[in-house]
Parts: C-alpha cells; structure tokens; sequence
C-alpha cells in the first residue's frame, strides 16, 4: 500500500514563511519574497505534497496563495481561532511559527472538512476595496464627531477640510468597487438579487458580495452562522442558559442588523413578524436580530436560485 501524501501547514508572516508537514518532518523557513516563495514550492514538490493549509490570510499571504495555485497545489484556509483550539485539544502550550506551521499541517490533514478554498484575486481586490471603504467611513464619523465638540473657528475650519477629502477618498472607491462588480457579469447579477430584498441597499448588497462570496453555496443554517445571526445556546446543568448570537463576521453582522431594522420598519413582510414578536414579549434587539437573520436566508436562497425578491411568493 502506497504511503499517503503528506499534508503541508505554512504559517505565514510579514518577511517569513515557515513550512511544516504532517507527517512531521523538520520546519523549513524561507523569506517571504518571490525567490523564497519560489524554493518553498520546490520543497514541497520534493516532498511530493499536494495540499497545503494556511490560516485565514492577511495581505503577506497574497503572492503565496497566487504562486500555490498556479503550480497545482490544492490550497486550503483555516480558521485560526479552529486551529488553536486543536493545539489546545492536542495539549500543546509552546507556540512558535515553525511549530504552527506544524500544527496547520496536522490540523488539514485530520479536519479538512473545516478548511475553505483561497480567494480569487479578483475577490482579493474586492475585498480590500470593501474594507478601506468601511475605514473611511469610519474615519469620517470620527472627524464629525470631533466638529460637533469644537468650539475654535481654524479647528472646525480644519476638520471640514478633513471630512471633504475623506469624502472625496470614499467616493472614488466606491466608484472602483461598482465599476469592478459591473464588469463581472456574475457579480452584477448578485448585486440585483440583493437589493431587490427589503432593506437591503446597493451599499449593503457590495458588502456582502465581497465579504460573503460563499452566499448561495451554503445552507440556510450555515449562512446565517457566517453572517453572525444565528443563536447559540448557552445552557448548562439545571440553569436555563440563554440563546445569543456570537462569531461569524462582524462586517456581516453589522450590516444585516441594519438591514433588519430597515425591512422591520418599512415592509409589510418583515414589520408583521417583528410586531409579533414585540408582543409576545421579545425585546426589540431580539426580533430585529431575527428579522436580520429572515434577510440573510432569503439572500442566501435567492442567489442559489438566481432569482430576484418576488413578494408574492414570500409566505407572510
């Protein structure tokens, strides 16, 4: 019987990378630059692995992941939050990154069904574009808050300035982030499904195309798990425990907790079973939250469909 192909772990920093294996084979480090990136792919074709697992990437992985898949290697991403509970399960406590470059590999091989495919690059830019929006955004809600404290004429004149180019900065990647979803017809059809739910406007639809390209592969429990709106119990013994939402992505979560309280307020479908739910009792957090999570199921199911929000066939 042929041995199995070993599984590879990179942990992935700003100027190294360290190249680990399951079965356990000596870490190697190589620089994070082309040539390093270069001799990794040669160690891992004398190795003969096929798969390699990185945890979820920031922007030092980029090349990486470009350069694996172009050469044929099956890659995967993990959850780093998953991967340091399997070192906890494992009783390990010493961490270094030639250790968790191990462990990457050990946990690929004995979870893969947890690992998830690296983004296209295009969903790269897409994604990046998406979050200096969101920090322009924030950046100008701060320098309003600032003008609305201050009292000197040259200081408030100054924060004006700020907020005009901040202003200015946004729009024009919001510009960007348009002209790169109309280009892409798939994207552009997305985006239609998506703002023809209540409550859910062109500015939300762009969100969750590039932070949730997984909507519309994914069932109606695991979507709303990575939006950050399902209910997770919390119960132990004889204590009643309590049920909260928890994990998933924050952006996500944000903007469909908006959304709910739009679609609660201004569509007959929604504002019936948010009522309802105020008088049975629930807080108002509570079934603006279940509202939200109504939207993201109905999001999730339209884009699996291709089909638009259709009113008629939505049960009240």
């Amino acid at each position: 019987m042929l041995a199995p192909s070993p599984v590879a772990g990179i942990d992935v920093g700003k100027s190294f990378l360290d190249l680990g294996f399951d079965p356990a084979a000596t870490p190697v480090r190589f620089r994070n630059d082309v040539p390093g990136v270069e001799a990794l792919i040669e160690a891992l074709r004398h190795r003969g692995a096929i798969r390699v697992a990185l945890e979820a990437i920031g922007p030092y992985a980029h090349a990486l992941t470009g350069a694996l898949a172009a050469a044929g290697f099956e890659v995967g991403l993990a959850d780093p939050r998953q991967v340091r509970a399997f070192r906890t399960a494992q009783g390990r406590i010493a961490k270094t990154d030639r250790l968790d470059a191990g462990l990457i590999a050990r946990f690929a091989r004995r979870m893969p069904e947890h690992l998830r495919p690296a983004p296209e690059p295009e969903q790269i830019a897409l994604k990046a574009l998406s979050t200096r929006r969101r920090q322009l955004t924030e950046l100008i809600a701060m320098e309003k808050t600032r003008l609305a404290q201050t009292i000197e004429p040259p200081v408030a004149v100054s924060h004006r300035g700020v907020i005009a180019a901040l202003e200015a900065a946004c729009a024009e990647v919001e510009r960007e982030l348009d002209r790169r979803i109309d280009a892409d017809a798939a994207l552009a059809r997305r985006r239609e499904i998506l703002v023809s739910i209540p409550g859910i406007a062109r500015r939300t639809a762009t969100l969750v195309i590039t932070d949730m390209p997984e909507l519309g592969s994914l069932d109606r429990k695991a979507a709303a798990s990575l939006a950050g709106m399902a209910p997770h119990p919390d119960q132990s013994g004889s204590l009643p425990g309590r049920n909260a939402i928890a994990g998933g992505r924050p952006c996500l979560r944000s903007a469909f907790y908006m959304a709910g309280m739009v679609a609660a307020r201004c569509n007959p479908h929604f504002r019936e079973p948010y009522k309802a739910m105020r008088a049975a009792g629930k807080p108002a957090k509570v079934a603006i939250i279940a509202t939200g999570r109504r939207l993201v199921t109905i999001a999730n199911a339209l884009v699996r469909e291709d089909k638009t929000f259709d009113e008629s066939k939505l049960a009240s």
